[in-house]
């Protein structure tokens, strides 16, 4: 099978049943060696014609597009699938998506650079917030004009009127985008949600190198959504307490939210709380609890003892994160990076009051953290694309810089793995009061890059 190949865009078309037993079948060694050939920006597998296929089967291709992007570093995804193909994808793969998912052909050549600057107005909306983020930029990038719907409801109202679009983007995803651990709330909690027996189990199922990192990033607030557990054991008891003190190095704060303890010893709650975890019975008794929040660590940093050196490997990784952060920032505000200087020391923010900031962890082949801080005004305009307009809402601000900041971490995700470099970063922890964010990074030393956008001040900070 060889790829159909139109403007810059190659598409395979495999028919009927693509399982394990026939999908090898599908591509030869001449069809592979052909494909590593091909002069496109975009190589995709089309499902119109696939009656039925298995993880074994799509596995093929999927194996064929990632090594194809590797060696001529173009994009690649999957098109034309209806829901049941859709969730049937992100069951096999468990949301861990590292290639693109377009509904249709017609959506995947929005974002084909054989596509650029043809202004198309187009409707968009994606559940996860991270992915809706990065569609949009990647439209507004290509010179297209997204109209983002924020909530389920308020596409389905936009929709009526499919006439006023060039397309209607759902069900569509950008590969190596967004987090699937743990969902960021107003605050800045991290919730991780458990459910059932709670027993040895949970040890490995949580990723603890995630939690350290959301840690190390500034997180103080962390709450398990216990809503659906029905007990737990001993051994269940003795993690948890473990993860307690550990995040009592940090001044950090665990909660258990919405269990009972119909079926779990009332000692159990007594040992956990000994060990410095908090029970509520409500979500909203912490989130809406302005006050609590504060104090718990949500709306806080506070300092911690933990000092890591910076590498000379993070290091030269240094114009990677660099190129995506400038370009990301360059293209929301239409403006160009002027760099001023760039010093290893620790940093240094002037005029604090006029800043808000943001940092993100990564971990993997290398980990580190990365910082960094915007005039609000620059902050403003950012994520006024996000927003859908400008707003002085704070927390509308920080939560779209949030989103913001988690597609810079994912564009240097991608960089870093065109280098064989695999990395995963944390959710974002956003910064209204930055004198907070001094004290996460406490005495740390790290590459401190400070630029300008048309005049207004910015600065990027690398650490550990």
């Amino acid at each position: 099978m060889r790829a159909v190949v139109k403007d810059g865009i190659g598409v395979f078309y495999p028919q009927g049943f693509l399982d394990g037993n026939n999908a090898p079948s599908f591509l030869t060694v001449e069809d592979i060696h052909a494909t590593e050939q091909l002069k496109v920006d975009m190589l995709l597998v089309s499902l119109k014609k696939v009656i039925f296929f298995n993880l074994n089967g799509i596995d093929v291709f999927v194996k064929l597009l990632l090594r194809i992007r590797t060696k001529n570093h173009i994009s690649v995804g999957i098109c034309d699938y209806n829901q049941k193909k859709f969730d049937a994808i992100l069951t096999y793969y468990k949301g861990n998506i590292s290639f693109s998912l377009f509904k249709t052909q017609k959506i995947a050549e929005l974002f084909s650079t054989s596509y650029k600057n043809q202004d198309k107005t187009v409707l968009l909306y994606s559940e996860d917030p991270s992915q809706r983020s990065a569609l949009a930029i990647e439209l507004y990038d290509r010179g297209h004009n997204p109209i983002i719907a924020q909530t389920k409801e308020d596409f389905e109202a936009k929709s009526v009127n499919p006439d006023a679009y060039y397309d209607i983007i759902d069900n569509t995803m950008l590969g190596l985008m967004g987090q699937k651990i743990a969902t960021r709330v107003t605050g800045n909690a991290i919730i991780y949600t458990v459910s059932g027996f709670l027993d040895a189990e949970i040890g490995n199922t949580f990723n603890i190198a995630y939690h350290a990192n959301s840690l190390n990033v500034g997180f103080r607030l962390f709450i398990f959504d216990a809503y659906k557990v029905l007990s737990m054991n001993i051994h269940a008891v003795n993690f948890l307490s473990k993860l307690c003190s550990s995040a009592a190095e940090y001044n950090a704060t665990i909660c258990f939210v919405g269990m009972t303890f119909e079926k779990t010893p009332t000692a159990f709650k007594e040992d956990l709380e000994d060990s410095g975890m908090m029970f509520f019975d409500n979500m909203d008794d912490i989130l809406q609890d302005k006050e609590l929040l504060q104090e718990l660590g949500g709306s806080s940093a506070a300092s911690t003892k933990h000092k890591r050196s910076l590498t000379k490997i993070v290091v030269q990784e240094l114009p990677d994160f660099i190129e995506a952060t400038v370009s990301t920032i360059g293209m929301m505000t239409n403006a160009t990076a002027v760099k001023k200087s760039a010093e290893i020391q620790k940093l240094f923010i002037d005029d604090m009051q006029t800043k808000m900031a943001s940092s993100i962890g990564f971990y993997g082949d290398i980990d580190g953290m990365i910082i960094l801080i915007f005039q609000k005004e620059v902050a403003k305009k950012s994520c006024a694309l996000l927003i859908g307009e400008e707003t002085d809402d704070v927390n509308q601000i920080l939560d779209a810089l949030a989103e913001f900041v988690n597609i810079i971490g994912g564009r240097a995700k991608t960089l870093l793995s065109e280098k064989r470099i695999s990395i995963d970063i944390t959710l974002p922890r956003t910064y209204d009061n930055v004198a907070n964010l001094l004290e996460v990074v406490d005495s740390k030393k790290g590459v401190q890059v400070d630029m300008s956008f048309n005049n207004a001040s910015f600065t990027f900070f690398l650490t550990r």
